[in-house]
Formats: C-alpha cells, structure tokens, sequence
C-alpha cells in the first residue's frame, strides 16, 4: 500500500484548497462497532462505524505510528465501495452501509493495522473529519517472578509474632546504645566541669588561710606599743 493514494489527495485537496461554502455544517462520528470492545485483537475481525448528519458518502482513512495517512476506502451514499487503486474489493477490508451508518470491517487485525482512524465526508466543497478513533493493541505488562519459598519445619517456623519480637528486640538494643552514647556525651562534660569548679574552690580555700596567716602575724599587741628588745640598749640623747 502506498502512503498517499490518488483518492486520499483528491479528498485532502477538496478539504484543504477549495473555500466551500459557507452554511450548513455537518457532524461526523466514528467510533467502534461493539461498544464492550475498546481493544483490537490480534487475528480477529475489528468493526467501526462511521455516522454523519447528511447521507453522503464517507472514506475511511488509518495514520500509523509515524504519522502517516493511509486511505483505505470510499463508501458512496449507495452502498458502492471504492478501494486504494480503484478496486471493488478487497482481501482486508469489508464494508457495509445502514441508513446513515457506514461500517469498516479489517477481517483479521494485525499489527500493520493498528493506528487512528478518521472517517471523512465532503460535503459541499468542505471535507469534515471525524474525532480519531485510537486501536491499538492493549498494552501487556510483564509480572515480577514469584520466588517460591521452601517449606519450613514444626521446630524452625517462624510465626508473625517472633518477626515482631525479633524486631522490638533489635529496636530496643539500638535505643540502649543509643541511650548509652548520649549518656557518655552528656556525663563527661558535666564531670569535668564538676571537677574543675571543686578544683577552684580548693585553690581559693587555701589561698584565703594563707591571707589569713600573714595578717596575723603583722597586728601589733593590745598596748599599741611594739616589743622592745631588752638585749638592746637604748641610745642616750
């Protein structure tokens, strides 16, 4: 299939290059077929519908991943299909048309199917195109393997309540060490600072009772009168 055939550039040049006129405007829906399926599968057949508020013919047009727009057929107001190359069938694709409903059948739905879907109406010079309509695979997520976890015996089960025990056990032995250090952080600084003010104390103490000492011994006695020395003779005037 190319990525643009000559039906797909006739619908884009009608819609992007000619003004139209301005009136009455039109609404066109696509959407899936079977409203319980929001995925495609791989292998099975995949429905959408495309409804429009003017019986006019519709043309169903895929972008893939890349963004690439593949035309994949037109539907006249007459139930008449045109295919890519001007043909009237074909080997993916089935086509159907119910009142103002035309429905797009990929027979069997592979992965160079998936993309967004638009259906398209040219109406009077303007070419409307529906939402997109997203099919995709649905996303497969890949579980974690589950490790199995050998049986243990009667004598070495551990039961819920030794986990917990094991654990406020191993808690409360980091808070006593915990305890421990801040105590050690705590008590030698005050120790020493306990030390040293008793150190200055004994120091003052002592230096006080030696101050003491020396003023005792410069008072002079009860008289006023200091001590002669009798071995001395006094000096005659």
């Amino acid at each position: 299939m190319t990525d643009a055939s000559p039906a797909l550039l006739l619908l884009l040049s009608l819609g992007l290059c000619c003004p139209g006129a301005q009136g009455q405007r039109i609404t066109v829906t696509a959407k899936f077929y079977n409203s319980k399926s929001t995925h495609p599968q791989s292998g099975k057949s995949l429905e959408l519908e495309c409804t429009n508020s003017q019986d006019s013919g519709v043309s169903w047009i895929r972008q893939d991943k890349a963004g690439t727009l593949h035309f994949i057929v037109y539907i006249s107001a007459l139930s008449k299909p045109t295919f890519e190359g001007n043909q009237m069938t074909s080997s993916r694709y089935g086509v159907s048309k119910s009142g103002r409903s035309y429905r797009l059948t990929v027979t069997s739905f592979k992965a160079q199917d998936e993309g967004i879907y638009f259906c398209t109406v040219n109406y009077n010079q303007v070419l409307y195109f529906s939402s997109g309509l997203p099919a995709f695979f649905p996303v497969t997520t890949t579980a974690a393997p589950v490790t199995s976890v050998s049986p243990t015996t009667q004598g070495s089960r551990v039961t819920k309540r030794d986990v917990c025990l094991q654990s406020h056990e191993a808690e409360t032995s980091k808070e006593k060490e915990m305890n421990f250090f801040c105590e050690v952080f705590v008590w030698v600084p005050l120790t020493g600072a306990c030390l040293l003010v008793l150190l200055v104390l004994v120091i003052t103490i002592m230096l006080c009772r030696k101050t003491r000492r020396r003023r005792c011994r410069c008072k002079r006695p009860a008289n006023g009168k200091p001590k002669m020395n009798p071995k001395v003779p006094s000096q005659q005037i």
